[in-house]
């Protein structure tokens, strides 16, 4: 890979700041450009990109430039917070970005699904933390999975805003990294970034001049998936471009806020006076948006009053003792090649700790990856099948508008919402409160194990109690489509390994 494994470990740690079967749509609405495609890339050495390198698997990591000229919108009229939202063209740029993919080395074993993720750019450079989340799922499956560089600060850089050692990238986006592979990269701003997501989704489609990023595959459906800061803009995206762009046959929008991003510039984190409070995804979107919430998301995002109801189109899934980040998505995931190490080091309470990033309490350790794969897998059925996943009941929250409380047992796990063995068999707490430390710590949320004392009063029969009620409720949470066999087996095996403290 492009950087060091370590340098990948703590450039991860800021990763998180980081439908009725729907007709594919094989060519992209009329207001979409046909970009230029190039590639695949070859100069300068490797893809800068972060995650585990998944060539033993059989795939292969590919980069293709894609360039044209990329047209703003401006919002027609008031913005309300239903998210029906119209808008009109403005000026138009030049730019040249690059799409990002792993794919299956033979196209025999391509499934037909590309998840096309608009990379995160939260600590200032490209992030692609549903790549680190879902990249076992996507091998698996003989999934495409594709990052796209749809911001300014992909390509140009940001203020990096990591605080993990001095193994950071240098200054300038991906020019900036490697002037050789990337310098004829070019992005005029932040309000072109919803255009070029369009332009590089009809580009994976194969709608594209020059060389098709895909040539040989048969694509048959693109999904959109964004986390955090990029789920802000998908927000935007549904709402006011997709309507006149159709390029896309279904959204994952993971951890929003309450807000949705501007069609202008945005500094990180700050509040944007035309976007309301509130933001519902748009009830007549017309392809299936699947929305997974954290329990931290309600905390430290404040994405409480985006609440909204189940339609035909829209799902939402709140996730009990889960952080916006965890300690999978910051470091774990970059050495996990689906062989269950992963979740017996997340189980086990005596390997809790403040993470790479040295929060000053133990970060969250749930493992929100196993809910966020059975959102890729029932959103690409959703697509495909016309069968949405299963109305989820939401965590027992109230507001006064000032302040959120969340419903908690003794023990202090969240109530409600979906629920997995973690917080139902546990012998932790996991939750998403603010942690404290460096920039991004206050994300991570809590891990906090069990004394002797809980555990015998919990499971007075010992490890072997333990093991089995997990074991039941880990089927329960299959049967219930929030996690898939694969991952329920190796949480599994990875209970059987724990022993309680005398």
């Amino acid at each position: 890979m492009a950087w060091s494994l370590h340098r990948c470990a703590a450039i991860a740690a800021a990763i998180a700041w980081s439908v009725a079967a729907s007709a594919t749509v094989a060519v992209a609405g009329p207001d979409v450009a046909t970009p230029v495609s190039e590639g695949p890339i070859t100069a300068g050495g490797n893809p800068s990109l972060l995650g585990p390198n998944m060539t033993g698997a059989g795939y292969v990591l590919e980069e293709f430039f894609i360039e044209g000229e990329a047209t703003a919108y401006e919002p027609i009229g008031k913005l309300g917070a239903n998210g029906k939202w119209r808008v009109e063209p403005t000026t138009t740029a030049p730019f040249k970005t690059r799409i990002v993919m792993w794919r299956p080395a033979d196209p025999a074993d391509f499934n037909g699904t590309v998840f096309a993720e608009w990379l995160n750019v939260s600590p200032g450079f490209d992030n692609p933390p549903d790549w680190l989340n879902g990249h076992n799922y996507y091998v698996r499956e003989g999934a495409v999975w594709a990052g796209i560089s749809a911001q300014a600060a992909s390509v140009n850089g940001g203020e990096i805003r990591v605080e993990a050692g001095e193994e950071v990238p240098p200054p300038g986006g991906l020019v900036g990294q490697n002037p050789e592979r990337y310098g004829t990269l070019e992005h005029a701003g932040d309000e072109f970034s919803f255009d070029v997501f369009s332009q590089a989704g009809a580009a994976l489609f194969g709608n594209a001049e020059g060389s098709i990023p895909l040539d040989g595959f048969e694509v048959e459906r693109v999904i959109a998936v964004g986390e955090s800061q990029s789920a802000f803009r998908m927000t935007t995206y549904i709402n006011a471009v997709h309507p006149i762009a159709q390029v896309y046959d279904g959204f994952l929008v993971h951890s929003r806020g309450a807000q949705a991003a501007p069609f202008g510039e945005q500094e990180l984190g700050e509040a944007q006076e035309e976007m309301p409070t509130g933001v519902k995804i748009r009830a007549d979107v017309g392809v299936p948006v699947l929305n997974v919430q954290m329990e931290g998301d309600l905390i430290a995002l404040g994405s409480f009053p985006a609440r909204q109801k189940d339609t035909k189109n829209f799902r939402l899934w709140e996730v009990a003792g889960t952080a916006h980040a965890d300690a999978y998505l910051a470091g774990m995931s970059l050495g996990d090649l689906g062989d269950g190490s992963a979740e017996i080091q997340l189980l086990d309470p005596a390997a809790a700790s403040g993470g790479i990033l040295g929060c000053e309490e133990p970060i969250n350790a749930h493992g929100q990856y196993a809910v966020i794969i059975a959102a890729l897998d029932a959103l690409d059925g959703w697509i495909q099948t016309g069968k949405a996943p299963a109305r989820a009941p939401r965590l027992e929250a109230t507001s006064d508008g000032d302040s959120l409380t969340i419903e908690r047992d003794e023990h202090g796990i969240a109530v409600g919402g979906i629920r997995t063995p973690v917080v139902d068999v546990p012998i932790a707490t996991n939750d998403g409160e603010l942690n404290i430390g460096q920039t991004f710590c206050r994300l991570f949320g809590h891990t906090i194990p069990f004394d002797a004392a809980t555990l015998a009063e919990l499971y007075p029969n010992g490890e072997a109690e333990y093991v089995a009620a997990f074991e039941e409720s880990a089927d329960a949470t299959v049967a219930s489509g929030y996690w898939l066999d694969v991952e329920a087996e190796h949480w599994k095996a990875a209970a059987a390994t724990i022993t309680f403290p005398e």
